[in-house]
């Protein structure tokens, strides 16, 4: 279901015939871009039920839902809404004035915190987000994302700093779908897959 929001909604483009170059300069056959679901309420609102069924069931414990400057911010509002929860966001950087915050919200000292991203690419800029809210006395129990492109790298990442993750939809069962759907060739899948085997966890 979340594969076919992805693609119906153009949040997803998979392009095996002429790769797309990351920010981080990486070159690759598929890009996400997931603000194009907040303009979607059926679809957003879909994936917003399945992340509050995925925290109800792997972490009830939580306190605070937590978004990412920017792109987590939409996502965590209509979820802590939905659950009826705090929610707070944290900046990229923290403010040039007034009290400087990286955090915006009230997070009491030693909150359970989840974090919610649209997507975890190499996972630099969720682990920031999750030192941001260790040094503000909160407990990180999860980062949450839609979409996650499974990059060896990220998986590195999250190990080495002891934080867990999860994401309702990955590059995997997307490519499934795709297959399913016959929406590629057998030679464009056979590129995605190569791509694949040589970047994903």
């Amino acid at each position: 279901m979340i594969s076919k929001i992805l693609l119906d909604k153009k949040a997803v483009h998979l392009s095996p015939d002429n790769f797309f170059t990351w920010a981080s300069g990486l070159k690759s056959p598929i890009y996400c871009d997931n603000r194009k679901i907040i303009s979607a309420p059926r679809e957003r609102d879909i994936i917003v039920n399945e992340f509050v069924k995925m925290i109800n069931l792997k972490y009830p414990t939580t306190e605070i839902i937590a978004g990412t400057a920017t792109a987590g911010i939409p996502w965590a509002a209509w979820i802590a809404d939905k659950m009826q929860k705090p929610m707070i966001y944290i900046r990229s950087s923290n403010k040039s004035h007034g009290l400087k915050n990286a955090i915006e919200g009230d997070m009491p000292n030693g909150s359970k915190v989840l974090v919610i991203e649209d997507l975890i690419s190499t996972g630099g800029s969720s682990l920031k987000a999750c030192e941001e809210v260790k040094n503000a006395g909160g407990e990180v129990l999860c980062v949450a994302s839609i979409f996650s492109y499974n990059l060896k790298k990220a998986h590195d990442s999250f190990q080495a700093a002891e934080i867990k993750y999860f994401s309702l939809d990955n590059l995997k069962n997307l490519l499934a779908y795709t297959k399913k759907e016959q929406l590629l060739d057998e030679k464009q899948i056979g590129i995605i897959e190569q791509w694949k085997k040589e970047h994903l966890s």
